[in-house]
């Protein structure tokens, strides 16, 4: 068995400058990470920067990775208001991020959250944007998918030790992932959880982090993101639907298409709901055909 492709640990400051935040950097090292491509990897509402690492395996070969926690996730620090989790306050956090690393132009791949911040990303910013890939979420959000999110984001139980951490991420995903056996919830709870000094099992994140999420239209969000997305109507974007998505409609996925230019694909990641791992074949396939085009 191969060795996990290494990264260093980054820590930069929130754009509030209140908050110490953590990023992994891979780059084949400092003295190569220069001259690569660089995409900017953004995960969901209670994920990390280690959702990531399936993909992470395959594209850190050719492009060089930022992968951050947003704040109140994984290593970075947590707010002390629960009412900066918010999209734009996350995008400005990201700008300070490239800005510390000097990076002027990225490439976007956004899981659900990550997605919506990418979005952001584009309208505040479009010249530093190359392409976007988007992850299971676009500019409507279904009902049914906000409701479910809703019912398991917050305060949880610890779990006493990894079997039990895993059964409870099965739990919460499995309607997403109906083919993950033991191994892979024990891997996907490795990413997700977090291990206490007392020895502990907790979700990696900030429990305020659910107030982001209440009401049917969350008022951390625009009222209407379709504005937002006609203003990616210029860049290349990939769209990746988990084929039984509750989040993403596949009637969405289509209007988004009609009103964007010739640069749009979209994809359905079979046997997947809300949302995929990016280490599916079809995704990876659809993710290295994209960037080999729209990378930069």
């Amino acid at each position: 068995m191969t060795s996990p492709i290494s990264f260093r640990p980054h820590r930069y400051r929130s754009a509030c400058g209140r908050l110490d935040l953590h990023a992994r950097i891979y780059d084949k090292g400092q003295d190569r990470g220069s001259d690569q491509p660089t995409l900017l990897l953004m995960h969901g509402l209670t994920r990390n920067s280690a959702d990531f690492e399936p993909l992470a395996e395959e594209l850190a070969v050719l492009y060089r990775l930022v992968v951050p926690d947003q704040r109140g996730r994984g290593l970075s620090e947590y707010d002390s208001n629960p009412g900066n989790y918010r999209p734009d306050i996350y995008a400005d956090d990201m700008f300070a991020l490239l800005d510390g690393l000097g990076i002027a132009k990225v490439g976007l791949i956004g899981t659900s959250m990550g997605g919506l911040i990418a979005m952001i990303m584009v309208a505040a910013q479009p010249e530093r944007i190359a392409s976007i890939v988007l992850n299971d979420i676009g500019p409507h959000i279904e009902a049914a998918g906000l409701a479910r999110i809703q019912g398991y984001v917050g305060p949880m139980q610890d779990a006493a030790d990894w079997d039990e951490a895993a059964a409870s991420c099965a739990a919460v995903n499995a309607i997403a992932l109906p083919d993950f056996g033991r191994h892979d919830w024990l891997a996907f709870a490795r990413r997700t959880c977090i291990q206490t000094p007392e020895g502990r099992i907790r979700f990696a994140y900030d429990p305020a982090i659910a107030l982001s999420t209440q009401g049917t239209q969350p008022a951390t969000l625009p009222p209407d993101l379709w504005p937002l997305w006609g203003m990616l109507a210029e860049k290349p974007v990939l769209v990746l639907r988990g084929s039984h998505s509750d989040l993403l409609a596949a009637a969405t996925v289509a209007e988004m298409g009609k009103r964007h230019g010739a640069a749009f694909t979209a994809v359905d990641v079979p046997n997947r709901g809300h949302a995929p791992i990016l280490d599916e074949p079809v995704a990876l396939s659809a993710i290295d055909a994209f960037l080999q085009t729209w990378a930069f």
